[in-house]
């Protein structure tokens, strides 16, 4: 973006009011629940700090960013409170033991009910921050989808990530003809002006509880 004497002015991300929902607390981690069109961690200009990390810690001093959420999606993210539960969960995601969904309505009825979509990704370095297809440089890439309703003009997808690269979802999808509504980086016109926001919500959250060993799944149904 350019001001009018030609220089380059900051991108400013929009500024979320929603609060953020403590799901979930104990003394070693949150759950919590992300509002749509917030920063999960600072950005480089100091109108974009306000973030997820940032307002957990005027009240959670020692919390910290094991994984993130895009700006545009909403939903449930884990948030450790020590350094050994960070070390443990962040292990848990390098190993991709942690389970998640994700709730998301795209453009057109899909002709299986189910399925997956294995295609590697890689920066698209020239129109940064977009990804793309690369089948030389890419990293491999699946994403498990099922329908969950049907419409004239969009479906409800479940989706079940065996990977977690950038942008993962929106850019499979979107190769399959079916970008996720309201997505401004990959879906075409009609699609991005069919909702109002990105209609992508992590639903849940399944991993191994750092001191108790037990599976804690954690639930964040969608509002849309």
């Amino acid at each position: 973006m350019r001001n009018d004497s030609g220089n380059d002015l900051p991108y400013l991300v929009p500024h979320s009011t929603e609060k953020i929902s403590i799901l979930y607390e104990d003394s070693d981690l949150l759950l919590v629940r992300k509002p749509h069109l917030l920063l999960t961690i600072p950005g480089r200009h100091p109108l974009n700090h306000d973030c997820l990390i940032n307002r957990l810690q005027q009240h959670y001093p020692s919390a910290s960013i094991v994984h993130r959420l895009d700006l545009d999606t909403s939903g449930i993210m884990v948030v450790p409170l020590n350094r050994p539960a960070h070390a443990h969960i962040s292990r848990q995601f390098q190993q991709r033991n942690v389970q998640k969904t994700y709730h998301a309505v795209v453009y057109g009825v899909l002709q299986h009910t189910s399925g997956s979509i294995e295609l590697p990704i890689a920066p698209d370095w020239a129109n940064r921050p977009r990804q793309k297809i690369c089948c030389e440089r890419g990293k491999s890439a699946v994403t498990h989808y099922t329908v969950l309703e049907q419409y004239k003009d969009r479906s409800r997808l479940l989706l079940t990530p065996a990977t977690g690269r950038s942008h993962q979802l929106r850019i499979h999808l979107a190769t399959q003809g079916h970008p996720i509504l309201g997505c401004d980086l990959y879906a075409h016109e009609t699609a991005l002006s069919m909702a109002n926001r990105l209609m992508l919500h992590a639903s849940s959250l399944a991993f191994q509880h750092p001191s108790t060993g037990q599976t804690l799944r954690g639930e964040s149904p969608p509002d849309f």
